[in-house]
């Protein structure tokens, strides 16, 4: 004789007591319907969890972790207790490759976290950092769950500490694709690439009806967090999505390039070939301060012209892209002269700083392309900082022990030649091009301070100018001066640059650079 449970409520599971083994595996598949039953209605037009999941891993790959997990009683004071409580957790395969992913529900308790909820998500994180495999986020939360009071509160602070721990280890991926507030925006902001969907994804700490309460300050949650905001302002996510699919597409894309954690080799693939008909002898302009851009290099040298760009919105003064030479993967880093010259200011410096500490821990090498007149000066930017949040970029690249090639295009002056992956920095192979620049400043300026008492006293000071500047190019305005002392390894045409780019790879394959022993370095934050 069978009895049987019901617990009250929607969303709740009706538990069996029955006698035969096929009762109990009838009851079991009662229970699993009922668990995955949805938890109530959805936004207009979007997926559910279950379903963004089927749609970023391997068709059949998912196993599903804690479907039964459920809230304790009093933490719910009698309210219902869904299977889940509002998180699917688990794991798959993303292109044959072993993935953690969970998947925030909004549909039960608006996705906020619960103790249970946040425990099945860190059990996740632990599962993912003891078999080494990325973990992916698809976050869709209203933040901390009031209710559970304190113990929403710790899970957030534990789920923190696992993004730390995991850091540097496995990648770590976020899909914002609803709301992201409050305590729930902070574990985002620590893991490697964050993708928001344009005018769906909002991350903010405090929502705009707080901060009109609080500041008289009125906003949307589009100007204050939205995706483009987010992609294109504040630098808080990497890439914009048109839709929920293209953001599912992004990460299967980033993940091809990344290796499965810190002690394995990312993937190779068949080697690729630059688009025909590249003419990088025409790329740079003859005139010094005419604009191109740098992408036509870029596209000429990895591996049929692909770029995954990271940050493509933010700082478009620098470029920071995956790509593959010769079927392997290599993180690029390139002044953009099309944005301010390609000048170094605040914002380029922390996106490089970070894209560099992240190729570095996982072992990526480092593709770098320099085309800059140094750090941008001004007030502004050494009132906020300039000084301390430039040198992140100098501390990454010194930091960095990865293969590191770089190749200066045209101007490279100053600081902005120092950072640029430079010989300096540990650089490993250095190569400039004929229309390398390579000086403490451009002729203009120097001239201007090496020779001010002559251009004052000169009875015809322009034609001077013209003579002291010519001269000043012929020696300082060439790569010649920094390969004549083994700064420069070589000066190539510019045609050969990805062979002389593939070779040098080749060559630092085996790379190794052991480092001083001690807990960690102090970056200037």
């Amino acid at each position: 004789m069978s009895t049987e449970v019901t617990a009250s409520g929607p969303g709740e599971t009706a538990a069996h007591v029955p006698g035969s083994t096929a009762e109990r595996v009838a009851g079991l598949e009662r229970r699993r319907e009922q668990a995955v039953a949805p938890g109530g209605p959805r936004r207009r037009g979007e997926f559910s969890a279950r379903e963004r999941i089927e749609r970023l891993v391997d068709k059949d790959s998912f196993t599903e972790t804690g479907l039964f997990v459920r809230a304790r009683p009093a933490a719910q004071g009698g309210a219902r207790r869904p299977c889940g409580d509002g998180v699917v957790t688990g794991y798959g395969t993303v292109d044959g490759r072993p993935v953690c992913v969970f998947a925030q529900d909004s549909t039960v308790f608006g996705g906020s976290m619960g103790e249970a909820f946040g425990e099945k998500t860190v059990a996740l994180m632990d599962l993912a950092l003891k078999t080494g495999c990325p973990v992916i986020g698809l976050n869709d939360s209203g933040g901390a769950r009031i209710q559970e009071g304190v113990a929403s509160l710790a899970l957030y602070a534990e789920l923190v500490r696992r993004n730390v721990k995991a850091s540097g280890v496995i990648p770590q991926i976020s899909v914002v694709l609803g709301p992201c507030a409050g305590g729930a925006a902070y574990s985002p902001a620590i893991t490697d690439f964050t993708v928001m969907v344009d005018g769906a994804s909002h991350m903010f700490v405090t929502g705009p009806d707080v901060i009109e309460t609080v500041t008289g300050e009125r906003t949307t949650a589009e100007e204050l967090g939205g995706a483009r905001t987010s992609n294109s302002v504040n630098g808080n996510a990497h890439f914009l999505a048109a839709d929920e699919e293209d953001a599912l597409d992004t990460v299967r894309d980033l993940l091809s390039y990344l290796p499965a954690n810190n002690l394995e080799r990312p993937p190779e693939y068949a080697p690729g070939h630059p688009p025909p008909g590249a003419d990088l002898d025409e790329v740079v302009p003859d005139r010094l301060g005419e604009a191109y851009d740098m992408r036509a290099i870029l596209h000429a040298v990895v591996d049929d012209g692909e770029l995954l760009q990271v940050q493509e919105l933010f700082a478009p003064n620098i470029i920071c892209a995956l790509a593959r030479v010769e079927g392997r993967s290599v993180g690029v880093v390139a002044n953009q002269p099309l944005h301010a010259a390609g000048v170094l200011d605040i914002d380029a410096s922390e996106k490089a700083a970070r894209f560099v500490r992240f190729c570095d821990a996982f072992g990526i090498p480092l593709l770098t392309f320099a085309d800059v007149p140094g750090y941008l000066s001004g007030v502004r930017q050494e009132q906020a900082g300039i000084i301390r949040r430039g040198a992140k970029l100098l501390y990454a690249y010194a930091e960095a022990t990865v293969p590191k090639v770089t190749v200066v295009v045209r101007k490279a002056y100053g600081g902005g030649y120092a950072v640029m992956g430079s010989k300096h920095l540990g650089a490993d192979v250095n190569l400039a091009w004929p229309t390398a620049r390579i000086a403490v400043m451009g002729a203009e300026g120097a001239v201007g301070v090496l020779h001010r008492r002559e251009l004052a006293a000169a009875d015809d000071p322009e034609a001077l100018r013209a003579r002291l500047l010519t001269a000043y190019e012929r020696t300082h305005g060439t790569p010649y001066l920094a390969a004549e002392r083994g700064y420069v390894d070589a000066v190539i045409a510019p045609r050969e640059t990805r062979e002389q780019v593939c070779r040098a790879l080749r060559a630092l394959r085996g790379k190794r650079a052991p480092m001083p022993e001690r807990r960690h370095g102090n970056i200037p934050l």
